[in-house]
């Protein structure tokens, strides 16, 4: 039987479900901001309304509160991936230790303690701006199944030692003690990290850091797409449909939207992710799967699947499929994908298959902003008034920060610990053209399934890591 062939046992599970976010149930969604109509003036323009925009928002009247901040989106603030991700925010700025460690080994312990530092920063934070966002630093386990080879097990327990080398709380689970954390029958073991991740409600976290922005003085319009930049004398001009914004400097947290600067089209994909969430489960149910740590979970393959408890004990269930549309096509008609659903719904009573009859409640989709590095990059352009971070390739909940905090050290020309490595310092290797880019990220998922299946990484996924490529996600 074909491994995706789905029957109507799973299509019935998500028959009913809603095609849009699950956390925009929340009945404390804010009221949208008014849309920019004329044209004002600022010391610094930020374009871009999800966590990047925000955490440099704020980050830039917390250490200058005299600073005359705006910040503009094309919707609504958090509407784009900021506020319908999983919620899995990870102290790693770097996609993961074994990312990091090889594409930047001589600097690994310097970013994990900077990682550290910046997942204690925005637990600081939501305290000290009250955000009520059902932050719960569980940490999370990295999970192998029957579906991965031996090989992957391996890798875990070199994962393990890696992380123990740079003092981290972490234990190696073997199947029936990771069962005996969250039971599912295809479990052959697992890396629990606990003390460098948290899970958040992520819509309830953009809109609470919208209004700790707005409480320190910022000026949020929405409906407010920026067009262009250009240097405006000794500042920049942000050009909107209906007015423009002068400003002394701006900060440019776009992510997977097309990019102003129109270069950075080169060294970023835009890659749609889906997920879904059950029905709240019952204390029989819950009692079926254990859970009581309520820890992020994420399967260790190429395809992984990565899944948690929400705060009234729903299952998120996401990831497998990373849809590349043809020329990077971007519309919200693309946040839809019946098929993939379903294969997210057979994937789930694999798991799971002791909840056998629990319906999905809302499925939906959204573009995030990969690069070749697999993790956040840096630049500045226009006499080095314009800064962007861009590329987290979907670990960003918690490394947006840290991006915004970079983006500001690189605008203000201040000189930091991060801003010294080569981390930051560097880029990742462009995308080729279309349609040479459509082509080889089709390749790749083709491989990087294929190895899922065997174990072996093919020809191609061995050139790409000898280009420095090393696609691994």
């Amino acid at each position: 039987m074909n491994e995706d062939a789905i029957d109507a046992f799973h299509l019935d599970a998500i028959a009913d479900a809603d095609p849009y976010p699950y956390w925009y149930e929340d009945v404390d969604e804010p009221d949208s901001n008014q849309t920019l109509v004329r044209t004002v003036s600022c010391d610094l323009c930020i374009v871009g309304g999800g966590y990047t925009g925000l955490w440099t928002a704020i980050i830039a009247k917390e250490r200058d509160p005299s600073r005359d901040v705006i910040l503009i989106d094309a919707h609504e603030v958090g509407s784009a991936a900021s506020g319908r991700n999983g919620g899995f925010m990870e102290s790693s700025l770097t996609h993961g230790v074994a990312n990091g460690q090889a594409r930047f080994p001589d600097e690994i312990a310097v970013l994990e303690e900077l990682g550290l530092k910046n997942l204690n920063d925005i637990e600081a934070a939501i305290k000290r701006y009250d955000i009520d966002c059902d932050y719960e630093r569980t940490g999370v386990i990295d999970v192998a199944t029957t579906a991965h080879s031996e090989s992957y097990y391996d890798e875990l327990r070199e994962d393990c030692q890696q992380l123990r080398l740079l003092g981290q709380t972490v234990e190696l689970l073997d199947a029936q003690d990771m069962r005996n954390q969250v039971d599912s029958p295809t479990y052959t073991g697992g890396l629990w990290r606990k003390d460098r991740a948290a899970l958040v409600d992520p819509a309830r976290l953009v809109w609470g850091l919208k209004a700790a922005a707005e409480s320190l003085g910022v000026t949020i319009y929405e409906d407010t797409k920026a067009t262009s930049v250009e240097r405006d004398g000794v500042g920049v001009i942000v050009h909107t449909p209906l007015g423009a914004v002068r400003a002394g400097k701006v900060a440019l947290g776009t992510n997977a939207s097309k990019p102003l600067l129109k270069r950075l089209g080169h060294y970023i994909a835009p890659v749609y992710d889906y997920c879904m969430v059950t029905e709240p489960l019952t204390p029989v149910q819950l009692a079926e799967i254990g859970w009581e740590n309520r820890q992020g979970l994420s399967d260790i393959s190429n395809q992984f699947h990565y899944y948690r408890l929400t705060e009234d004990n729903r299952i998120l269930w996401g990831g497998y499929d990373a849809i590349y549309f043809w020329w990077g096509k971007v519309n919200t008609e693309l946040e839809s994908r019946p098929e993939t659903w379903a294969k997210l719904s057979k994937h789930f009573f694999n798991t799971f298959p002791q909840l056998e009859g629990v319906k999905f409640t809302h499925t939906w989709g959204g573009a995030i902003d990969t690069c070749s590095r697999f993790c956040v990059f840096w630049g500045r352009a226009m006499g080095g008034r314009v800064a962007y971070a861009m590329g987290y390739t979907g670990l960003g909940v918690a490394s947006t920060r840290f991006g915004a905090e970079v983006m500001l050290d690189l605008l203000d020309g201040k000189h930091s610990l991060a801003t010294q490595t080569e981390f930051v310092k560097g880029k990742p290797l462009p995308f080729p053209p279309e349609p040479f880019r459509f082509i080889g990220i089709q390749t790749t998922r083709w491989s990087l399934k294929r190895e899922d299946r065997t174990g072996k990484r093919n020809l191609w996924l061995r050139s790409l890591d000898h280009l420095g490529l090393g696609f691994d996600s």
